[in-house]
């Protein structure tokens, strides 16, 4: 397999990434040769053994993905599609609710115990295990590819369940994405969250009492 047959094999993979191990069985010296793609632009290295096809013919020595969408990429080259869901802070940028860009984002996956992984391009994972099927989530489109990100009204509802959001977020930020969020949410969304979910804080049920039907 050439180069460029390589590039194209990526490029069909779920959110245009993989593994090195993914390819090492339909390219020889799958190692040295994606270090050279990377070199000479064609491939982006998102972490230690995983990479990507920027879009568009995009110069991968220039061009980076925005955390979230890189943070998708990772997850599902190494849990597979539809098997990693964007949430918290992370899933709040991508709703718009967020307006500047944060360090870290956070995942939900199927799995306990999944270390943090520090991306290429700049910015920190946390991995949270989650019943994925649970979680109230909807598959939305990124600079990568399509992938899921849970739903305005388990966004709200992340957000205020989780005090590590506010830290993260700052105050300000945290208002703001809460604000923003809770504009797009009806009451029957939040309280269908609400009902799947173990524990509810109480800003939960203030919030859900405000909201209109």
């Amino acid at each position: 397999m050439d180069d460029v047959e390589l590039i194209r094999t990526i490029e069909r993979a779920p959110m245009r990434t993989v593994r090195t191990e993914d390819v090492r069985n339909i390219v020889s010296n799958a190692t040295r040769t994606i270090s050279r793609l990377v070199g000479k632009g064609a491939l982006t290295k998102l972490a230690h053994g995983v990479y990507t096809v920027p879009p568009d013919g995009a110069d991968a020595r220039r061009w980076r993905p925005p955390l979230e969408a890189g943070a998708l990429a990772l997850a599902t080259a190494r849990f597979g599609p539809r098997a990693a869901i964007l949430m918290g802070p992370g899933a709040a940028r991508q709703w718009h609710a967020v307006p500047r860009a944060i360090g870290v984002t956070t995942i939900a996956v199927g799995e306990r115990g999944i270390k943090p992984v520090e991306l290429a391009i700049g910015g920190r994972i946390h991995f949270v295990f989650r019943r994925i099927d649970d979680v109230d989530a909807t598959l939305e489109h990124t600079i990568l590819g399509d992938a899921l990100v849970t739903t305005p009204a388990q966004t709200l509802f992340d957000l205020l369940a989780h005090r590590g959001s506010r830290v993260l977020l700052g105050e300000v930020q945290y208002a703001e994405a809460v604000t923003n969020l809770t504009e797009r949410v009806t009451r029957a969304q939040f309280e269908d969250v609400l009902g799947r979910s173990g524990r509810v804080p109480a800003s939960a049920r203030t919030l859900l009492q405000t909201l209109e039907t």
